[in-house]
């Protein structure tokens, strides 16, 4: 769908890759060695599981975050972005701490203090820190970013410009790390060294992706299971609805939810909120009944895990119509028990809704981002219509539409 505003991962992948090259050669006056790719992501559903130790499903887009790279043995990390006004950033790998570390604060100079951790530039850096962190040795590097992952659409695209950093650097410096490592890494660099506490989805669904499935991720134990989501083949769109309310993870807010989860674990005497099973939360309810905010967020964590299996379920019967119910119920909770939506979502998902949509709902850690929508195919033009319209008679910015085709994860583009 290429109306409404929307977004498209602009020119071909070759061509972008032949303008990274290009544009690594200008900064930094010669070839790169190599090009690696990684993903932004949707999440199917499963949402604020993933640090629960619950059950996540996210698809990648074909969005994607290009590094063009080679290795330096002095020590030196430079970093270049052509989504982003500035020069290189460079740094030393040896002096690289986390925030409010003299790394973090350099990196703040650089940018022009634009986020708490550093900007941008925080999150390769923070995957180099990772890597040393964990005992690899990684000499340095040169690298140059090109994107077209809309940033703060709550599409994670800092996990794909962490991961594309990670899959660079293991192949550059002969690391010899798995995906899913390369996943905990990049997770580690957001948690220390950019400073917000996300769980594993989103650098899991950016490293570990397969074209045409969606992920089935426990990520308490890292199990993966690739869900076929052959929308196409069933007559079947999944549109991505950006309400350009910019999301900021690191304001705290997310980080507040995240403890109201862990106080509600240990009320609960349990190791996490995924050892809740659906059917005692009714008793659980009761014994959270003095706390009613823990109360709500125990309810969305529980009811979304099982939502989650039942979406399993749907998908492996091959009744992919089957889950918009459970998409809607989703959005429904993460409004009213998790308290994470905004009135442009909600606008996004009750449009759809009342012109056909089969389910819809938020995506993402919340606050602003995106809605997903699954709509009959031959539907499509008519609710990202009707999603535009509603949006300009609320005297919203026009919404970006798009249409997620379940894409491949992180990899080196030959």
């Amino acid at each position: 769908m290429t109306a409404h505003g929307a977004v498209t991962p602009a020119t071909g992948h070759a061509q972008r890759a032949r303008h990274a090259a290009e544009r690594f050669a200008a900064v930094y006056g010669a070839a790169p060695t190599g090009l690696w790719a990684a993903p932004g992501r949707v999440n199917l559903i499963g949402e604020h599981t993933d640090y629960n130790d619950g059950f996540v499903m996210p698809l990648a887009l074909p969005h994607t975050t290009i590094a063009a790279a080679s290795a330096r043995t002095d020590g030196v990390l430079r970093l270049h972005s052509g989504g982003v006004g500035g020069g290189i950033v460079e740094l030393r790998t040896d002096a690289l701490r986390p925030a409010p570390g003299p790394a973090s604060e350099a990196l703040e100079r650089s940018r022009g203090g634009a986020q708490r951790s550093g900007g941008w530039a925080a999150y390769p850096a923070g995957v180099v820190w990772a890597m040393q962190e964990a005992g690899l040795s990684v000499g340095g590097a040169d690298l140059h970013f090109e994107s077209t992952v809309p940033t703060g659409a709550g599409l994670s695209s800092s996990a794909a410009l962490e991961v594309a950093t990670a899959l660079a650097l293991n192949d550059l410096h002969a690391l010899g790390q798995q995906s899913q490592r390369l996943a905990q890494l990049a997770q580690r660099a957001e948690n220390a060294f950019v400073g917000v506490p996300c769980g594993i989805m989103d650098q899991t669904a950016a490293a570990c992706c397969t074209a045409g499935h969606a992920l089935f991720l426990d990520t308490r134990d890292l199990t993966r299971r690739q869900i076929p989501f052959d929308l196409a083949g069933e007559g079947l769109r999944l549109l991505v609805v950006d309400t350009r309310v910019q999301h900021e993870l690191g304001d705290g807010a997310y980080a507040e939810r995240r403890a109201g989860c862990e106080r509600g674990a240990r009320a609960l005497g349990v190791r996490a909120l995924r050892d809740v099973p659906y059917a005692h939360l009714p008793e659980v309810l009761v014994e959270l009944a003095h706390d009613p905010v823990v109360q709500a967020l125990v309810r969305h964590i529980v009811t979304e895990n099982h939502r989650v299996e039942e979406v399993v379920a749907h998908l492996d019967a091959g009744r992919i119509r089957a889950i918009g119910p459970l998409l809607t119920a989703g959005h429904a909770s993460l409004r009213d028990d998790f308290a994470i939506s905004c009135p442009e979502l909600d606008l996004a998902v009750d449009a759809a809704r009342e012109a056909g949509a089969l389910g819809a709902r938020m995506t993402g850690g919340g606050f602003g981002g995106s809605a997903i929508v699954l709509v009959e195919e031959a539907d499509a033009t008519e609710v990202g219509a009707a999603v535009t319209e509603a949006f300009a008679a609320a005297g919203h910015a026009r919404p970006r539409i798009f249409e997620a085709v379940p894409g491949a994860g992180a990899h080196r583009i030959e």
